[in-house]
């Protein structure tokens, strides 16, 4: 699945930028991935082999880069697609958790029929990227207001130092493609 090779690939085609969104953020960019057909084509297949044998009902993105690899998860899985949003961002009637930033309060919120009524679906979690586990966190409470089984949380991305993983980890079991410090 994930040899050390297409790992050395996947790194290759994440693009660092620093200073973004703030002085001080090395942001990890995932569009160059993202645009290569083949090696994201992969990057899903690989997913796919990993959760095809657990009877997952729903694939939750987390806003706004894990909607891109939840929905391609979702639609090779057969799974349907649940996003978790920013405040205020979704239509319908929504339940919200707020959580903690280094530098205040942010919100997201999840549609109280996301999971069709469906007693105990079996959900996946996915972002790009964990860091200090916040968002992730958040979304892991959401789910289980809904009463969700969520299965793992999955990354493309772990940055193990700011202790999201573990953080995380203590909650659900976590998967993480690549981690760095590699």
């Amino acid at each position: 699945m994930f040899n050390q090779k297409f790992k050395t690939q996947l790194h290759e085609c994440i693009r660092e930028i620093e200073d973004y969104p703030k002085a001080g953020i090395l942001f990890r960019d995932i569009t160059p991935l993202i645009n290569h057909p083949t090696l994201f084509a992969k990057l899903i297949d690989n997913l796919k082999l990993r959760y095809q044998h657990h009877s997952i009902d729903f694939v939750v993105g987390i806003e706004a880069r894990g909607f891109i690899l939840g929905a391609a998860l979702a639609y090779a899985l057969g799974a349907g697609f649940v996003p978790v949003r920013k405040k205020g961002k979704l239509p319908f009637k929504t339940i919200r958790v707020d959580y903690q930033l280094e530098y205040g309060v942010d919100s997201l919120e999840i549609h109280t029929d996301a999971l069709r009524e469906i007693k105990d679906a079996r959900v996946l979690l996915v972002d790009d990227l964990i860091a200090t586990g916040g968002t992730a966190l958040a979304s892991l409470e959401l789910l289980d207001r809904l009463q969700a089984k969520c299965l793992e949380a999955c990354f493309l991305i772990g940055l193990r130092e700011l202790g999201g993983l573990e953080k995380v980890g203590e909650k659900v079991n976590v998967f993480s493609v690549l981690e760095y410090p590699c």
